[in-house]
């Protein structure tokens, strides 16, 4: 009898039917080890982690043990040394931890000109979220003509119109990194009421909600605003509360950069305090900080405000870049009137005597009607050009405005204005308005994450042409330098946990963030003693050091500090997503 062929319940029936007892039960229990020994074995690891010490993004100390990755996944810790695999990476000595979370990117367009986004991957990131007030969709023929310049600078057809086809074009090039997107409060307002000064009708307000609703069951994670950039100053707090309640239908996230983040931030972050609890929706602000030097000091004041709200049941989480300049649009030092009806109209009211000497008087003004950044920063000395479109203009890339009206042979508010009209109020500046103690204070906070707040960068190509603020390189190794290993102001096993888990979790990405059994396998693999950012504010496009391995669903995007060029990131849909 061949007993590896039959089933238990073949030989259970022949025991009965005639057979004696004991040779029944003989028999049932050697067929049983027969089945047994021929069960299919696991297949081989695809990749086997050993020796690392893993810091699992919990916040908890670090453990040793062997990590197991197949198809994307980890699929055990534990003692693997004596299982099949078909690579082994020897991390001795190294920190074996999940992949940093980018809590806010800027990636949408320069992900479609180097997918591989060595920027970000030398930092040891594997997700990022984007979307700031303004995003990737939804596009009408308007906002495209509108936004030209910017897609014709990368050379990008903007060949989608929504998010469900702006992720599509995304997974048919693939990406070096996962990405999840915000839906723009901006980028609505503007699909409705284009870029002017103008309170949406009831039925406009309902259009705008529309597209809300389609975008979150696209597959955005929530609804974002960025209130310092036209047009999204002249949106009132019921239209933000309007929008983020759509987003809250679907499990969404209200994230903000506020309002005013110098003189008024207290009456900012209550602004973002009223969206969230009117919309029962969580609250992220991004990049906090407090700008200007009439403020510095002020971070006691806003952590307890923010520490003052949680305790009241209200979910509000912040992140932060950790360096003393920000990086915007240079039009943003322009106050929000002169931005009615875009950019087009704004330079030809910068070309206007009398337009142009109300802009300087408003500037000269200090005021918490709306964010003046012209009095929170020491001087023109601050100022650095970043980003120009127009090619004329690339010698000014790493000068200070102190310089260009040095240059000019102008006063620097002259050729504040004169820039912009060259350069069609498209330039990008870092602007020097923080104190080290503030930021390092916003760091520390359990409820900070960490943002890079910089769009993808390459140091050669169409990117490397650019002079972006050195965070877009150096963010995550420079927290892991300057701030755990100098300072001492985090612990390595609290940076990592504001990189990974805790981002996760505010996200929602339930299966990233932490390394267990299960969980999507974004993993990096450093030396925390020699980890480092390498960008500076005179030479920024300089890659991080340090990342010996990064893996991205379980491949290799850096392999033994080489760039690989794989492409195996995913679009990471919110709640919301109907497929």
């Amino acid at each position: 009898m061949n007993f590896g062929t039959l089933d238990l319940q073949t030989l259970r029936l022949k025991a009965v039917r005639g057979l004696p007892k004991s040779i029944g039960i003989f028999l049932l229990f050697t067929a049983a080890s027969l089945l047994w020994a021929q069960k299919p074995q696991p297949a081989p690891f695809d990749v086997v982690i050993t020796k690392g010490h893993i810091i699992d993004g919990t916040g908890s100390p670090w453990y040793s043990g062997d990590i197991g990755i197949r198809s994307g996944k980890i699929v055990a810790i534990s003692n693997l040394k004596d299982l099949p695999r078909k690579r082994t990476i020897d991390a001795e000595g190294k920190v074996v931890a999940p992949g940093f979370i980018d809590m806010l990117g800027q990636s949408e367009l320069t992900i479609l000109v180097d997918p591989r986004l060595p920027s970000k991957i030398y930092q040891g990131i594997t997700t990022e979220i984007t979307g700031e007030g303004g995003s990737a969709a939804p596009l009408n023929d308007a906002i495209v003509q509108a936004d030209r310049a910017g897609y014709d600078h990368y050379h990008i057809n903007p060949d989608w119109k929504t998010f469900r086809q702006y992720f599509a074009r995304l997974e048919k090039q693939g990406m070096g990194i996962n990405l999840a997107s915000y839906v723009g409060a901006t980028q609505v307002r503007r699909m409705i009421l284009g870029d002017d000064d103008k309170q949406p009708t009831p039925e406009q307000l309902e259009q705008m909600k529309d597209l809300v609703r389609q975008a979150m069951q696209d597959g955005t994670v929530g609804v974002s605003t960025a209130l310092e950039y036209a047009p999204a100053p002249y949106a009132k707090t019921d239209e933000l509360i309007a929008l983020a309640t759509e987003a809250s239908r679907f499990g969404g996230i209200y994230a903000t950069h506020m309002r005013n983040e110098g003189d008024a931030i207290i009456p900012a972050i209550d602004e973002a305090l009223q969206i969230g609890s009117k919309a029962s929706i969580p609250v992220e602000i991004w990049h906090l900080k407090v700008a200007g030097k009439e403020n510095w000091g002020r971070m006691p004041e806003v952590v307890a405000k923010i520490n003052a709200a949680r305790a009241e049941g209200i979910d509000v989480s912040a992140n932060t870049y950790a360096y003393t300049a920000w990086f915007n649009d240079m039009s943003a030092f322009i106050p929000p009137w002169a931005h009615d009806g875009g950019n087009a109209k704004l330079v030809e009211r910068l070309k206007d005597p009398a337009m142009r000497a109300r802009m300087r008087k408003d500037l000269m003004t200090p005021s918490k009607d709306w964010d003046n950044e012209w009095q929170e920063i020491p001087g023109p000395e601050a100022v650095l050009i970043g980003i120009v479109q127009n090619p004329e203009l690339l010698s000014l890339q790493g000068k200070t405005l102190a310089e260009v009206a040095k240059i000019w042979n102008k006063d620097p508010m002259d050729a504040l204005f004169d820039l912009l009209i060259q350069d069609k109020a498209s330039t990008g500046a870092a602007v020097f308005g923080m104190s080290e103690p503030d930021v390092a204070l916003a760091l520390e906070q359990p409820w900070v994450s960490i943002d890079n707040d910089s769009s993808g960068a390459s140091p050669v190509g169409i990117l490397g042409q650019e002079h972006p603020h050195p965070r877009a390189y150096g963010t995550f190794p420079r927290i892991l330098g300057k701030y755990v290993r100098e300072e001492k102001k985090l612990t390595l096993e609290d940076a990592i946990r504001k990189f990974s888990a805790f981002p996760a979790q505010r996200m929602r990405l339930t299966d990233r963030g932490v390394l267990k059994a299960g969980m999507s396998a974004d993993i990096v693999i450093f030396d925390p003693a020699t980890v480092r950012d390498v960008a500076t504010f005179e030479n920024p496009n300089q890659l991080s050091q340090g990342m010996e391995y990064v893996l991205v669903n379980g491949v290799p995007v850096i392999d033994n500090s080489k760039m690989t060029g794989a492409l195996p990131g995913k679009v990471l849909r919110g709640p919301g997503y109907v497929p």
